[in-house]
């Protein structure tokens, strides 16, 4: 029997087949760990590659993904998982699920012995299982990989949303909000987010009630659950403020109140607190000091109930809380708040966080029912929305809500590491941040987690004996350690520290935070053989307590934390090979960081079919003209160097391509010079992938998959049309012109007079470059209904038409490019003003500078625009304003609303004040780039977007109708735990040419010269990395 035993075991753990779990622990969990299209690109690459030869799926019908997908990916359903020897879920499964000597992965929940989980892991040590737990799974950075905290920020904030409008209607007032459903009810997080927009859009244009605001949305935290939160607060209209300015608004707006009742309020107020704001120290002449707020709780008394949550209209709970810290609000608080009117409404208790930091939060709420009621006059508790009290939203599985991209999100990650583990025999084969997820191996905890009996002993014994705490010592010491002992691993810091020194130790007391956000407490009793190394080991324990919690507020917690979890002497891997592939990244833009990340990180370049060689990382090497700019790119990426580069000192690109015969990618277009390179390429036997971005890029691409996948079913394209834009986000389009520039304008405004072409209905359309803006015309894409958008024409659509091969089926060709309605009439106005005149402007040769007022006065009296020639219906008293919109009336050219706008536009870019026009402006030109680049900057958190749409209408000879093939991509700026801005257009830039290096180091592209994307073998591979990356295509057809 034992003999068997071993040969079941050699035979199934590292046998390449993956199993995955039906999900049983809720009703409402419909994530999966893989997609169908994860599966489908582990199998498609074969055993050799991804070595992953089958993969057994449990059949399920409430799973996001159906069965048939699997299927087609090329899995098996089976409910006997048997033959697997991975076997991979999301949340753990049942104990008679668990079969011996296997390896499995989900979110076990042991790690920190958590009692209701201890029977789970006797299980998994008594089946000899190996464990591998995904919020273990952290990154070189120090950083969980797998989570899923903004989806649950998300959802909670939408599904609270949701609940307001209920409850204000329950109060007598009708708002927006109530036309909101919870986030399942929607296909997608972007159609749940066009909701949101929509509901925004509605506030700004028609206000909210006086009588419940201002409205106040109060987040606790900065982690991952309260950016998605803030993610949707964003979408509405809104106005963050600090703190300490929430009583100044109530004031203002208590004031406002007495006079105007009937007055519409077209904006939130959002306020984000860390525990700065909720506590001070009990002697009133120490400040907060975070350090010694965690390790000394006792010192601080609770100060949110007095300073935040009196102004507080909706408090979004995103910080777990431990009992030794003080409460957020406890029911005697929340009594007299509401006893002497807090204007509370409810609680998004995102953490569901039960008897915690919000005391009366007792229980949990579900997905069907997420809402209860809390009347704190009589301590009372109900199931509907109506009559006094406060509603609270407590949902413990939110993420799910949103099952397809939270999979996907999921599915993008864990399938990097899927190989490994489905190939792994022995725990030695895997790369350490694997090894340092696996909780239990062979029927034994690893080194890592072998601290868990003692923490179950101490949780059962809250006051365990000490007797012989370290029998072989004859020195001891109790040291006190608080921090991210756990999750951040500085536990086994601490202990390697001892045992390295020849000490001992003991477990006395430990508390334990339950996420990844949370800090802990434990005690040790040390022990050694003499004082000196006691003291020894003291000093570095107590250097690394102090080196994790200095004062730092909590948005920098996270870095100093994850810099503490990167000392580790044990052989990690840290190193980079200097043998292993490299990419030089040519100048330090902001499309660089995003390639340089992509590339630093790409965990095995052989998980694409390389080589073997589990081990070889790419390493980036940034060069620029200035060293500080290369080093500011690559601050914080592994793998990744910097250095100072003249590129006008290493000769022409012709030398470098025949000399040193090095492939390049760039996203620049192919030019003439460019284009010569073509033969030197070619006979250098290198390519140089031109073309390689968002548009021109991810353009081509997403074109080529959809006009090949129509000629391969003997189609013909009718029609191609193409939209793109780089745009402000909703929240940020808060101008006139509804744009903004994350560079100088100069290149943005002269597009607006290049002049265009393109074919529609098989008629050749020429528009001039002067009236370019007068060609915009209106759009609206039924997927995204909030996006109110107008397109105008792109340049030279024709020579798609070659490029693409459809110049002689296609009767319409068409590309343009995107901004919001309104914007386009505008900008004509401001030409017609004169605005966009580059040529030197007398009145600003003079040494004697004018102001912008005057300078807009002779614009216009250059035009012979005054009011004494019209006749208009304008207020004669009406002002400045009324004097200005007359004036560009008599232009003749724009409508009284365009004129309207024109001035608010006008004022916004302060064209109209009393100040000085700067001596570096010389021409009317330079006048209004320079306004516009100092007031149409993205501000601080401000994101942009991206959005990239084609039509292709494609007909058949054999009488199928015809269809037409959509895709879109929607990409947001991404704003890090650091307040630092990646924007959606450096992504969409940055990772496309990332991946068109990767591909070329891979071998995937054979062919030579100058190219560019337009091929299969560029654009299939990728589309999918891209997607993989995060950033989504969606495609659909219509009929």
């Amino acid at each position: 029997m034992g003999s068997t035993a071993t040969e079941s075991n050699d035979t199934l753990l590292g046998n390449g087949v993956v199993g995955i779990l039906a999900e049983t622990c809720n009703m409402w969990e419909r994530r999966a760990p893989l997609t169908p299209s994860h599966c489908a690109r582990l199998l498609l690459g074969g055993g050799n590659r991804t070595r992953v030869n089958r993969i057994i799926v449990q059949p399920s019908t409430k799973r996001i993904h159906h069965d048939a997908q699997y299927e087609d990916a090329g899995c098996e359903i089976s409910e006997d998982l048997s033959e697997c020897g991975l076997i991979i879920g999301i949340k753990q499964p049942k104990l008679e699920m668990i079969l011996p000597d296997r390896a499995y992965a989900f979110f076990s929940h042991t790690h920190k012995a958590q009692k209701e989980n201890m029977p789970l892991l006797d299980k998994i040590l008594e089946e000899r299982v190996s464990l591998f737990d995904y919020e273990l799974i952290v990154g070189d950075d120090g950083k969980r990989s797998l989570a899923f905290g903004k989806f649950a920020g998300r959802a909670g904030l939408i599904d609270f949303l949701h609940g307001l409008g209920q409850r204000y209607l329950s109060l007598g007032y009708s708002t927006p909000f109530l036309s909101l459903g919870q986030s399942h009810m929607y296909p997608s997080l972007a159609a749940a987010k066009a909701a949101v927009i929509a509901v925004g859009e509605e506030i700004a244009t028609f206000g909210l009630p006086s009588g419940i605001c201002p409205i106040v949305f109060v987040f606790t935290g900065v982690g991952n659950v309260s950016q998605g939160a803030q993610e949707i607060f964003k979408l509405l209209p809104h106005t963050f403020v600090d703190a300490e300015k929430l009583p100044e608004i109530s004031a203002a707006w208590n004031l406002s109140k007495q006079s105007q009742s009937t007055k519409r309020v077209f904006q939130l107020y959002g306020c984000v607190v860390t525990s700065r704001d909720m506590v001070s120290h009990k002697d009133p002449t120490r400040h907060f000091d975070k350090a010694d707020y965690y390790a000394h709780p006792e010192h601080y008394a609770p100060v949110f109930h007095e300073r935040i949550a009196p102004y507080a209209s909706v408090i979004v709970n995103c910080m777990y809380w431990e009992r030794r810290f003080p409460r957020l609000l406890s029911i005697d608080q929340l009594q007299q708040l509401m006893k002497s009117g807090c204007p509370l409404v409810g609680i998004c208790d995102i953490t569901c966080d039960i008897g915690g930091s919000i005391e009366f939060v007792d229980k949990s709420t579900s997905i069907e029912k997420p809402f209860f009621r809390y009347d704190p006059s009589n301590n009372s508790y109900h199931d509907d929305m109506e009559d006094d009290g406060v509603i609270c939203l407590a949902v413990d599985i939110l993420p799910t809500e949103f099952s397809k991209e939270a999979s996907q999100h999921f599915g993008n990650i864990l399938s990097k590491f899927v190989a490994s583990l489905a190939s792994m025999k022995q725990l030695v084969e895997l790369p350490s941040y694997l090894r340092r997820a696996c909780i239990a191996h062979d029927g034994r905890l690893t080194s890592l987690y072998e601290y868990i009996p003692r923490m179950r002993k101490t949780m059962i014994d809250l006051a365990p004996a000490k007797a012989n705490p370290s029998p072989d010592k004859k020195y001891s010491t109790l040291v006190s350690l608080s921090g991210h002992l756990f999750d951040k691993f500085l536990i086994n810091e601490a202990l390697d520290i001892i045992e390295a020194a020849g000490g001992s130790f003991q477990l006395v007391r430990c508390e334990v935070g339950q996420s990844i956000d949370d800090t802990s407490y434990s005690e040790l009793e040390v022990g050694a053989d003499d004082t000196a190394t006691l003291d020894k080991i003291v000093d570095s324990l107590t250097s690394l307590a102090n080196a994790h919690g200095g004062d730092h507020d909590a948005r920098k917690e996270t870095e100093l934390a994850l810099k503490i979890g990167k000392v580790n002497e044990c052989g990690t891997g840290d190193t980079v090979d200097k043998e292993g592939p490299k990419v030089l990244i040519l100048g330090a833009g902001r499309v660089c960081r995003p390639a340089a990340q992509f590339l630093a990180s790409y965990p095995n370049i052989c998980s694409y079919g390389v080589d073997d060689n589990n081990t070889d990382q790419i390493h980036v090497i940034v060069a620029s003209l200035y060293q500080k700019d290369a080093e500011e790119i690559v601050e914080g990426i592994k793998n990744a160097t910097a250095t100072q580069l003249d590129v006008a000192d290493i000769g022409s690109l012709s030398d470098l391509v025949s000399q040193l015969k090095k492939h390049m990618v760039t996203a620049s277009y192919v030019d003439e010079s460019m284009s010569n390179l073509k033969q030197a390429a070619k006979g250098a036997g290198v390519t140089i992938l031109c073309e390689m971005g968002l548009d021109p890029g991810i353009d081509h691409m997403m074109s080529m998959k959809m006009i090949d996948e129509a000629h391969a079913r003997n189609g013909k394209v009718k029609a191609f049309t193409s939209f793109c834009g780089g745009l402000p986000s909703p929240a940020a389009a808060n101008n006139p012109l509804a744009y903004k520039f994350s560079w100088n304008p100069a290149g943005a405004v002269r597009s607006g007079k290049n002049p265009a072409v393109y074919k529609f209905l098989g008629e050749t359309i020429h528009v001039d470059g002067s009236s370019l803006y007068e060609s915009a015309k209106r759009l609206r894409l039924p997927e995204l209904p909030a996006f109110a958008l107008e397109h105008l024409p792109n340049r030279n659509s024709l020579i798609y038409g070659d490029l693409y091969g459809i110049s002689k089926e296609a009767s319409t060709i068409y590309r343009a490019t995107l901004r919001y309605e309104g914007f386009s009439k505008i900008m004509a106005t401001l030409s017609k003003i004169g605005f966009f005149d580059a040529a030197n402007h007398p009145l600003l040769q003079d040494t004697n500078r004018p102001t912008y007022k005057g300078f807009l006065d002779e614009l216009l009296n250059a035009n012979n625009i005054s009011t004494t020639t019209t006749n208009l219906n304008i207020e004669a008293s009406g002002g400045y304003d009324d004097e200005l919109i007359a004036r560009i009336l008599s232009l003749g050219h724009c409508k009284e609303d365009i004129a309207v706008k024109t001035v608010k536009t006008i004022k916004f870019l302060g064209l109209h004040e009393e100040i000085q026009i700067p001596k570096d402006c010389s021409s009317a030109f330079d006048v209004i780039c320079q306004r516009m680049e100092q007031r149409m900057a993205y501000g601080h958190n401000e994101q942009d977007m991206v959005l990239l749409h084609h039509e292709v209408e494609v007909e058949y000879p054999d009488g199928r109708p015809t269809e037409k093939h959509q895709a879109t991509l929607l990409e947001f700026g991404k704003v890090e735990n650091g307040g630092s801005t990646t924007t959606a257009m450096a992504l969409t830039v940055g990772v496309p040419a990332a991946i068109g290096a990767l591909l070329l180091l891979e071998n995937k592209v054979q062919t030579k010269g100058v190219i560019r994307p337009l091929e299969p073998e560029i654009y299939i591979p990728a589309l999918e990395m891209l997607e993989s990356s995060g950033i989504k295509l969606s495609e659909r057809v219509e009929i």
